[in-house]
């Protein structure tokens, strides 16, 4: 039987890959048909989803999904750059730092964008957002401070916000490929800052480097 958590895991991925559509509501029985399981791990797993915010109660027990404002989607990156500028702040001032994992998802960033010729845009885009993800995640998670992650958590469940998130559809395909040269190149700046200790350079970096992805939810071209 799928456990509580694995099954909210699982509606989560749903509504954020938009199979679940936002003001749609979500029935138990039609959740459990697609994910192959019982009712009851989603009966529990919707007030948590609830909790979090991507749902809203509809009804006297039932839910939908929650139709986010482009206002609240900034709200949240603007407050996920915040938080990782404090997250690359901390990592620059920490004694003995390893910097070990950091390089090692620039060397992945490196080749991807070598080969990046030879695949489809939205290809490359998936694939950059699994790296930039990765890179996002190990600056946080070297920063040590649990409380941080926890607050992103919450922040990357809106839509567009996710460090995942890097489609910017409105624009050429040359442009695009360009943001993501450009993006990945701050990652390497990112990287320096930190491993020369200098915690204010690191934080202004991460915060700009967050802000890439506002064009996403506005559409109104770089800043």
């Amino acid at each position: 039987m799928a456990s509580t958590k694995s099954t909210t895991l699982r509606i989560r991925e749903m509504i954020l890959q938009g199979e679940l559509k936002p003001g749609e509501r979500v029935k138990e029985q039609m959740v459990a048909e697609r994910l192959g399981i019982s009712r009851t791990p989603i009966r529990a797993a919707l007030p948590a989803l609830a909790k979090e915010g991507l749902l809203i109660v509809v009804g006297a027990r039932g839910y939908a999904v929650r139709r986010f404002s482009q206002a609240e989607c900034l709200d949240a990156l603007h407050t996920r750059a915040a938080l990782e500028g404090l997250a690359a702040r901390s990592t620059a001032m920490k004694a003995g730092r390893d910097l070990h994992p950091l390089r090692t998802i620039l060397q992945t960033g490196d080749e991807l964008l070598k080969t990046s010729a030879g695949l489809e845009l939205d290809e490359l885009e998936a694939l950059y957002g699994e790296m930039n993800a990765s890179f996002h995640t190990a600056v946080v998670s070297a920063s040590d401070m649990p409380i941080l992650r926890d607050l992103l958590d919450r922040c990357n469940i809106v839509p567009f916000v996710s460090p995942a998130h890097v489609a910017f559809e409105r624009r050429s395909e040359e442009e695009r490929r360009r943001i993501l040269d450009f993006a990945h190149r701050q990652h390497h700046s990112i990287v320096d800052a930190i491993a020369a200790g200098d915690a204010a350079r690191a934080e202004a970096l991460f915060r700009e480097h967050a802000y890439n992805q506002e064009d996403s939810i506005t559409g109104k071209g770089e800043h």
